[in-house]
């Protein structure tokens, strides 16, 4: 039966190896030649194996050796990175969190929520943006930005926050009454459709995911604005037909402000994700928040 192999012994075997000789390894780790040779001997006699060939002018890795040695340097890559979380787990969550966010989510679904994140680290400075416009992340100091759809920019960092979710055609059951529902795309045509701009480029192209394949259609109607909450709320109030993200109008479906019109498998996919300009953006804080919010969007696009 082979022994348990110790991990100071993987560590004088790695550092061997990089260092070329006992003696050099023994120099790095502040211990002696003989220690660090004892203890490749005993991790031989565990595994079973010879590591080295050795010769006296001469320490090279056996054929053995070679195939372990990536297995061994990934053990301690592992224990490694199990110190940093736990180092990471007892820092104190605490600072300025630097947040950008789409307008209708960020006030309506997000603030309950980072509220409820600062009450567990009151320690945090919130400092929140609401807008729809595209964030620039350098100029503007932020620590993570949370945007719907995907990523232009190819060297931002992105990470899902709701990659399930979905558009959703919807309007106030008023509107229903007095200009009917469609039932079909292109029926869309004959209806006042409520739509929102991001800079001069207004969204007026809406794509559904039916049965007989991708379509797209051009919408028009007789309000537009770049404030996506506006939108949302002139549609609560009777004035159009709204295609809005699962997440934004969530609450007005569940309480019968707005009623669904497609299936809902027909939205267009419309993932949310949190984005960092690098990845030395995603400090302890950054991944609690991401955590965070993970776990409670799960549950408002599972419903």
């Amino acid at each position: 039966m082979k022994k348990l192999v110790r991990m100071d012994d993987l560590q004088v075997f790695v550092t061997t190896v990089e260092a070329g000789s006992f003696s050099a390894a023994a120099r790095q780790l502040d211990i002696s030649p003989a220690l660090a040779s004892g203890a490749v001997q005993r991790l031989e006699r565990s595994l079973g194996i010879r590591l080295f060939v050795r010769s006296t002018r001469k320490l090279r890795l056996s054929d053995d050796g070679q195939r372990y040695l990536p297995h061994a340097r990934q053990v301690l890559d592992a224990l490694t990175e199990g110190e940093m979380a736990l180092e990471h787990g007892r820092e104190e969550i605490a600072g300025p969190l630097r947040l950008s966010m789409p307008s209708d989510l960020g006030r309506n679904v997000l603030l309950p929520l980072l509220d409820e994140f600062q009450a567990a680290h009151p320690r945090i400075e919130l400092q929140l943006r609401f807008s729809d416009q595209i964030a620039d992340f350098f100029s503007d100091r932020l620590d993570a930005g949370i945007r719907y759809g995907q990523l232009a920019d190819s060297s931002l960092v992105s990470l899902p926050l709701a990659p399930g979710n979905r558009r959703i055609l919807c309007a106030a059951p008023a509107y229903i009454a007095r200009h009917g529902a469609p039932s079909t795309p292109e029926d869309l045509g004959q209806h006042n459709c409520l739509r929102y701009m991001m800079g001069e480029l207004t969204h007026e192209r809406w794509n559904f995911h039916t049965p007989q394949g991708v379509k797209a259609v051009v919408v028009a109607g007789d309000r537009t604005s770049d404030d996506a909450d506006v939108v949302r709320r002139w549609a609560v109030a009777g004035l159009g037909v709204v295609y809005k993200s699962q997440l934004d109008v969530r609450d007005d479906l569940r309480a019968g402000r707005l009623l669904e019109l497609f299936p809902r498998e027909w939205g267009q996919p419309t993932p949310l994700q949190m984005v960092c300009a690098h990845r030395q953006s995603l400090t302890p804080l950054v991944q609690q928040l991401r955590a965070f919010l993970l776990q409670r969007l799960e549950r408002l696009t599972s419903d």
